[in-house]
């Protein structure tokens, strides 16, 4: 099993659901994020956290999800930023779950 979770700026949230529909992502959680971006920032884990003055509306929508479903899940959001070039691309991260309860 695996974390499947995706981030995005709000105004791609339909993108982001049809991406799941056709990865299979049948069920899934959202939650509003504001984003921050201070691109001066020398240290790389600045860039993660919240510095800087420029704010964005976001979202992180997460599933957990069977390994190869997480996979295409991953394929079609690389395939959308390399289609669309946005300057604010849709960023996914898969992460092994190691034990769940039932």
């Amino acid at each position: 099993m695996k974390l499947f979770i995706v981030t995005c700026i709000k105004e791609y949230r339909d993108d982001v659901c049809k991406l799941f529909k056709q990865a299979e992502i049948r069920v899934f959680s959202a939650t509003d994020v504001v984003g921050f971006k201070d691109s001066d920032a020398k240290n790389s884990l600045l860039d993660w956290f919240a510095v800087g003055e420029e704010k964005f509306d976001s979202l992180m929508l997460f599933s957990f999800t069977k390994d190869e479903i997480a996979m295409k899940g991953m394929e079609l959001i690389e395939e959308y930023n390399k289609d669309t070039g946005t300057s604010f691309p849709i960023r996914a991260f898969i992460v092994p779950v190691d034990a769940a309860s039932s």
